[in-house]
């Protein structure tokens, strides 16, 4: 026994970098996150060069002829849209169009809009800040709203306010979002409801203030649209996290910080809703890849002036060049909000690397 303490006491210390260290655990943690990051960023590029693909050859199946559509009303011959077609690059083969497009479109250039004669990426560009104000808002409040009342009706499910609570979320979500924005407009801002002209039928602005009044013009005219996105949105983030958090609630851990005195709200708090959080993380990141997309219907149906509006009246003629530039922002906002939240699993949960 002693000689044995003695051999163990002079034996020399193991390398830095092996398997006992902390040094070596550390390293093979940050391996372990480097593969995990190298395999989402490959699964991201191949993801958004098959948008790209799809992209291109998706939009060339809508019936209609763009420069027909161009024209429309005005009397042109054969030769003037001969001319047209050359101009947009419309006479040259498929494969020469995709193979322009895709080299132009790794540069950012998606080229230039059939119908206002403007470089695609200043149109999205242009319209961005007023998706971003109004979709930002909604989901901000349909994820902070579904999150909360998605906790407390788990916690007390069963309950006359989890039955109540859970019906009308699925009734909200299943109503189309453009029949609940012409039902507010009707209610609200028409003659037809039964409180006319409280809230513009759409647009964002006035345009005939400046200052402070600006900024309670512009709130105003988002009133009904951030109430029909809220209204249909929120019901899945609660969905989400009262499923989530029902699965938490038998685990052996909750019952063991009960046993220890905690207070039932902190056992909520501190252990079961952070567990539960790892779906409902997913759900919050893709509804962040929508606020860049925005919503086309309820966009449209408010004369909202944002990308989902632009969208709307590009798939009109079509015009093929805005029409790839916005479904590769969109798809690309999706992708990236998809990456973000894959890389951000191993923080909440260091069981997701678990095995590397």
């Amino acid at each position: 026994m002693a000689a044995a303490a003695l051999e163990t006491a002079a034996a020399p210390p193991p390398p830095a970098g092996s398997p006992g260290t902390g040094t070596g655990h550390g390293g093979s943690a940050v391996r372990a996150f480097l593969a995990h990051l190298a395999g989402k960023l490959a699964g991201a590029a191949v993801s958004l060069l098959a948008v790209l693909v799809t992209s291109f050859f998706l939009f060339r199946v809508i019936p209609g002829d763009p420069v027909r559509s161009m024209t429309h009303g005005r009397q042109v011959d054969a030769e003037q849209l001969a001319n047209l077609r050359r101009q947009f690059g419309l006479d040259l083969p498929l494969w020469q169009q995709f193979t322009d497009y895709c080299g132009k479109a790794v540069t950012g250039d998606f080229g230039t809009s059939y119908q206002f004669h403007a470089p695609v990426m200043e149109l999205i560009a242009d319209k961005v800040p007023a998706t971003l104000l109004l979709t930002g808002t909604a989901v901000l409040l349909y994820t902070a709203l579904g999150l909360w009342l998605g906790t407390r009706s788990a916690w007390r499910h069963g309950g006359l306010g989890d039955r109540l609570g859970t019906g009308i979320a699925l009734t909200l979500w299943s109503v189309p979002s453009f029949w609940l924005g012409l039902l507010l407009i009707i209610t609200f801002s028409v003659g037809a409801g039964p409180v006319p002209g409280l809230f513009p039928t759409g647009g964002m602005e006035s345009g005939d203030e400046t200052g402070f009044g600006y900024v309670l013009d512009v709130a105003h005219h988002m009133v009904l649209p951030v109430l029909t996105l809220v209204a249909v949105g929120y019901a899945q983030t609660l969905l989400v996290m009262r499923s989530s958090l029902l699965d938490e609630m038998g685990g052996d851990y909750l019952t063991t910080a009960r046993a220890k005195g905690l207070r039932d709200d902190l056992v909520r708090r501190r252990h079961a809703v952070p567990n539960a959080m790892l779906p409902a993380v997913t759900l919050v990141f893709v509804n962040l890849g929508h606020v860049a997309a925005g919503n086309i219907l309820v966009e449209t149906v408010f004369s909202w002036p944002g990308i989902g509006g632009l969208f709307y009246q590009a798939l009109s003629v079509p015009d093929l060049p805005l029409v790839q530039g916005l479904f590769v922002v969109f798809a690309g906002a999706m992708i990236l909000m998809n990456l973000l939240a894959d890389l951000l699993y191993p923080l909440l949960d260091p069981r997701v690397n678990r095995g590397r």
